[in-house]
């Protein structure tokens, strides 16, 4: 049976399919990591972006196009995490653009949907680069704009993109070495293909659960304890409104005063057609009331802070203690404060980076890092508690970086600068050399820069066998990763830490700055800093208690 045109429900269905089938597959992707390291997360990142939108796409009562395509851009947009999902949530983005006005869909809107998808997806990467999930991407809507022409069924149509997907994916390791030195494919590559599989799976009617829970959040935003009279407004209220009328810039404005007399922590995020409403209110029946004169809400959530505050109160006193006594050390957790020009948020994984960030003046913190990418969500949540006009951010980790741009793109309320920090040392460099007299810019451009002087070794363990960077790698080796790749390769930790900043350290070199994991002894870490200081006496050796998981050193040479 030939199949010209599919509708909303047909739509909703291949995509639940897309989804189902990356989450079965995310393990597998997970591994096709180029470095054989324990945070290989691409398949975990893109399979938490897509179940994002799914969610929402299940919980949608009136399904047309145009409702669908809201659901799938909003929700893969705010729950996008590390470079792969942010790219997925971008096709995703310019796809529904391309389907939304359409009530039923034929091979030419498919292909012309495909099309936006990757200009979309292009356009949000500073720096593509072919041999990715772009080039994958690229390929499947190139063949899509060629069958169009002749191709009147859908599910042909479907059925020969994914295998020129596939076909694509294939050539990825001839367009990056690295992928070839590993023996493996692309993992994004990989991750769009399983979507497209699925999609195709559902399309031609194989049985499918299309059950989708939303995902938990795995990355806390650290909020300092308050005492209950410090909740001026006690009902944190959220929603999004699904607009029906214009929302121009002085209705935003317009819509943001109202909010203002009702309550404080106001965020109104806006993006095509729908906003996001963070307030919190007294009473958040006059904040829906004028939302709904905008057009219809749904993710409504309303809680109250003051009955939540008690209780946790209760339940965590020893670990309130616990921070009135870090206080005493002027470690204290970040917290809102009186209204300021500039503001900080910074990721950071392990109490001891948390604390060193939090004594150089971070207002607030995201849990996160190698293994637990946050959400451009949670970026938008941590952006709101600032209480700032200018807010930096720093990543400290290459796959979080396009989260925050994209965050920074959909916050308009405040102006927010994304110093692209790849690792932990460079956003301390980053804070260290902020001076509170220059502008913003001023500081923007000089962590900038300060940051490009930072090297990093990171050491850690070897979860599987392959070659890589002309070095044999076996299962449960010993690895120091620096900026470009590994550095060293050996079975004991120490030895391994040292040989990796043989490769790091030079005449220029002026400290050394060691931060030690969860799994590393203190005297352990204190005799590895002696042997760093006998062996490079020119430079100064500092130890720290870093606490993160996963490496086990992470080290800067400055």
């Amino acid at each position: 049976m030939v199949i010209k045109t599919i509708d909303a429900r047909m739509v909703a269905k291949m995509f639940l399919g897309g989804a189902k089938n990356l989450e079965s597959k995310k393990e597998w992707i997970n591994e096709l990591n180029v470095f054989p390291v324990p945070d290989g997360d691409t398949g975990t990142n893109m399979t938490l972006t897509i179940t994002a939108a799914a969610a929402e796409v299940n919980a949608l009562s009136d399904l047309n196009m145009e409702n669908l395509s809201k659901c799938i851009s909003s929700g893969s947009l705010r729950g996008a995490r590390g470079n792969s999902g942010v790219i997925l949530s971008q096709l995703l983005r310019g796809f529904t653009k391309g389907i939304k006005e359409h009530e039923e869909l034929d091979v030419i809107d498919l292909a012309g949907a495909m099309q936006k998808a990757v200009e979309t997806a292009y356009k949000a990467v500073m720096k593509p680069k072919e041999g990715t999930i772009l080039t994958v991407a690229k390929g499947a809507a190139n063949k899509a704009a060629e069958l169009a022409q002749t191709e009147e069924d859908i599910e042909e149509f479907c059925i020969q993109i994914l295998a020129e997907a596939e076909a694509v994916l294939e050539k990825t390791p001839d367009m990056l070495p690295v992928l070839k030195e590993a023996g493996v494919v692309d993992s994004g590559g990989q991750g769009l293909v399983e979507v497209l599989r699925g999609a195709l799976d559902a399309l031609q009617g194989k049985e499918i659960d299309y059950a989708f829970e939303a995902p938990r959040k795995e990355n806390i935003v650290k909020i300092s304890p308050q005492t209950e009279t410090d909740i001026k407004f006690g009902y944190c209220t959220e929603f999004i409104i699904m607009l029906e009328k214009p929302f121009d810039e002085r209705t935003e404005m317009d819509f943001k005063g109202f909010l203002e007399s009702i309550g404080d922590s106001i965020v109104v995020v806006s993006d095509d057609d729908i906003v996001k409403v963070h307030v919190h209110t007294n009473d958040p029946g006059l904040a829906i009331q004028r939302a709904l004169q905008y057009g219809g809400l749904s993710r409504m959530k309303i809680d109250n802070m003051r009955l939540e505050h008690e209780e946790k109160l209760i339940k965590d006193a020893s670990k309130i203690a616990a921070e009135e006594a870090k206080k005493e050390k002027n470690l204290s957790a970040p917290k809102e404060g009186p209204h300021k020009e500039m503001g900080f948020i910074a990721v950071s994984a392990g109490e001891g980076l948390s604390e060193i960030f939090q004594s150089l003046g971070v207002d607030y913190l995201i849990e996160g890092g190698q293994t637990m990418n946050p959400s451009t969500e949670d970026m938008l949540q941590a952006i709101s508690q600032v209480n700032a006009d200018n807010i930096f951010i720093l990543p400290n980790n290459k796959n979080i970086i396009l989260a925050a741009n994209q965050a920074g793109y959909l916050t308009k309320d405040k102006k927010i600068y994304v110093i692209p920090t790849k690792t932990v040392p460079q956003g301390i460099t980053a804070m260290i050399n902020y001076i509170p007299e220059e502008t913003p810019e001023q500081n923007e451009a000089r962590m900038q820069s300060e940051i490009m002087n930072v090297k990093t070794g990171q050491v850690t363990y070897a979860v599987r066998d392959t070659r890589i960077d002309d070095k044999e790698i076996h299962e449960g080796d010993i690895m120091g990763i620096g900026d470009k790749g590994i550095l060293s390769v050996g079975k004991d930790i120490a030895d391994t830490t040292l040989d990796m900043l043989d490769q790091m350290v030079d005449d220029d070199t002026e400290i050394v700055s060691v931060y030690y994991g969860a799994e590393v002894e203190k005297f352990q870490a204190e005799e590895l800093g002696r042997r760093a200081g006998e062996r490079y006496p020119n430079a100064e050796v500092e130890v720290h208690d870093g606490g993160q998981p996963v490496y086990y050193y992470v080290i800067s040479a400055e």
